[in-house]
């Protein structure tokens, strides 16, 4: 895997993809059953070869995080 300066790297598995016009919301279930939302584009889907049960690693860079409850 290439390098990268984020500390906030979450390896889990994909449990949900919901494809849009332009975006999917990608679903990784971690560990100890968090689950962390992603929006990406559908490039990125197709390039990352994202599927439901492969695994990924969520990679967040601070400045982008959202809390919900």
């Amino acid at each position: 895997m290439p390098s990268t300066s984020a500390r906030n790297q979450f390896d889990g598995v994909i449990t949900a993809l919901t494809r849009g016009p332009v975006n999917a919301e990608v679903a990784i279930t971690l560990p100890g059953g968090t689950v962390v939302h992603a929006v990406v584009t559908q490039q990125a889907v197709a390039e990352l070869q994202l599927a439901v049960g492969r695994p990924a690693r969520a990679i967040i860079k601070a400045s982008d995080v959202v809390v919900a409850a």
